[in-house]
């Protein structure tokens, strides 16, 4: 069963939203070399819980922390804990709150220190096809017309695309239909329609599709062991446009400071 969102609805799924947007802007501040993971962690949990809100992650299904922090070829489902990030390392920061009774889900991959070129442009390109996905979430078309977008973009550059982990709806439960995967033909699958909510997150490897889990029961890692990238926004259905209820405005002023500060 998938449940239409009312206005208010809406509404209050983007403040739960935003404040995920903002909860990675602070994250983004502290992520450099020599940071441990299990830091992030912890100034995520407090900045949630500041804000009125409670992590939405932490405990589900057992997951002991309030962030997913995947590093290098870790795809998804990271455990934050004691590993160290190094210059050159990408690392995915997945986080979810619930504000109000309503979540907030999205996700941001950042670079540590210097990247390779051929690193940058896995960012760079995963993050364009989250918005060409974006761009088919409209009234009257199909959930095979989103992911057939982000697919048909990445595969032109030799990129695997996750089969086994898909995006999802999202109101005030995490995880609601529909699934939504990030490959599929154009008008195929379930129709949409003005007021549902949905999850769209490419999860896009450097080299092949596959992936495995690790021993924790969470981490997922490419089999190859190259590279992942992931983006997520959550966007409301609309009748011409999508709505995007996430935001990395936030994020990307801090990143873009950063980038900007005086050598001394």
């Amino acid at each position: 069963m998938i449940e239409i969102k009312t206005k208010e609805d809406i509404s209050r799924l983007r403040r739960s939203s935003l404040l995920v947007g903002k909860t990675l802007a602070e994250i983004a501040r502290l992520i450099k070399p020599g940071v441990q993971t299990k830091d992030l962690d912890v100034i995520a949990e407090e900045f949630i819980r500041d804000s009125g809100a409670v992590p939405a992650f932490k405990g589900y299904g057992g997951f002991p922390a309030t962030l997913c922090i995947s590093i290098n070829d870790e795809v998804v489902h990271g455990i934050p804990g004691k590993r160290t990030l190094k210059d050159g390392d990408i690392v995915s920061v997945d986080c979810g709150v619930v504000l109000d009774s309503f979540y907030g889900d999205s996700a941001y991959t950042f670079s540590v220190g210097e990247i390779s070129e051929e690193i940058q442009d896995l960012l760079t390109r995963t993050k364009q096809s989250l918005y060409l996905g974006i761009e088919q979430a409209v009234a009257g078309n199909r959930i095979g017309d989103i992911g057939s977008a982000v697919q048909t973009y990445v595969e032109s550059f030799g990129y695997g695309v996750v089969r086994d982990l898909v995006g999802h709806g999202i109101g005030k439960r995490l995880h609601e239909k529909p699934e939504v995967p990030n490959y599929g033909k154009r008008g195929t699958g379930i129709m949409l329609q003005e007021g549902m909510v949905i999850c769209i997150e490419p999860m896009i490897n450097l080299g092949r599709k596959n992936i495995i889990q690790e021993s924790d029961g969470w981490t997922i890692r490419t089999s190859d062991k190259k590279p992942s990238a992931h983006f997520e926004h959550e966007i409301a259905i609309g009748k011409e446009t999508a709505d995007i209820l996430s935001s990395f405005e936030e994020i990307e002023k801090v990143l873009n400071n950063e980038l900007n500060k005086p050598v001394n």
